[in-house]
C-alpha cells in the first residue's frame, strides 16, 4: 500500500466492480507494465482476486474485510492530515453518486450522512452512532436495525469519500440503505 499507484488502484476497486489491468493502470496513472507489477504485489498480499474471462483478467478486492481496512486507513489519513491533494473525478455523474464497495458515495452519500446528522438520526461523533430516533426511522423504512446491530460489522461507520473529501455513511446501515 505504500506506493501511491497501488493505493489508487485499490481506491478504484472500492465500488465493488471488477476492473481490467488497463482500467487500473489508468486509475493509477501508470503504464500497463507498471500496473501489472503492482497488481502482482497486491495479489500476493491477498488484497485482490483475479478472474479470467476470455482474453481479459479482471481484478476486484478480495472481500469486505479489505474494503473495511481501506476505509479505516483513508479515515486515518484524513484525520492525521496525510491525505494527498488530488482532484476528484471529472465525470459529473461519478461525483454525484456512485457505490463505494457496498454503500452510497459521492455528493449524494455525503448529503445523506449530513441530513442524518441534522435530523438527529445519527449522532455526529468520532464514530457515528445511531440514535433512538434513527432506529425508529430506519425501521420504518424496512431496515431490520436489530439484526444489523447483532452482526460483526459496525452498524455505522465513517467512510472518507475520495471525490468529496468528506465522510459518507459506511457500515452495515450504509449497506442496508443502498439495498
Amino acid at each position: 500500500l505504500g506506493d501511491p499507484a497501488r493505493a489508487n488502484m485499490l481506491t478504484a476497486l472500492m465500488d465493488g466492480r471488477a476492473l481490467t489491468v488497463s482500467e487500473l493502470a489508468a486509475a493509477a496513472g501508470v503504464t500497463l507494465q507498471t500496473a501489472s507489477g503492482h497488481l502482482s504485489k497486491l495479489d500476493a498480499a491477498n488484497l485482490l482476486v483475479a478472474e479470467k474471462q476470455g482474453r481479459h483478467r479482471y481484478f476486484r478486492l478480495s472481500g469486505t474485510d479489505v474494503a473495511q481496512v481501506l476505509e479505516g486507513l483513508m479515515g486515518l489519513a484524513q484525520r492525521t492530515g496525510a491525505v494527498r491533494v488530488r482532484t476528484g473525478p471529472k465525470d459529473h455523474a461519478l461525483r454525484k453518486a456512485r457505490i463505494c464497495y457496498d454503500h452510497l458515495a459521492g455528493e449524494r452519500g455525503v448529503e445523506m450522512l449530513d441530513a442524518s446528522y441534522k435530523l438527529g438520526l445519527i449522532n455526529d461523533a468520532n464514530e457515528p452512532l445511531l440514535t433512538d430516533e434513527g432506529k425508529s426511522f430506519f425501521s420504518c423504512m424496512g431496515i431490520d436495525v436489530d439484526t444489523l446491530q447483532k452482526g460483526k460489522r459496525p452498524l455505522c461507520r465513517h467512510c472518507l469519500d475520495w471525490s468529496e473529501r468528506r465522510n459518507h455513511l459506511g457500515g452495515a446501515l450504509g449497506a442496508a440503505l443502498l439495498k
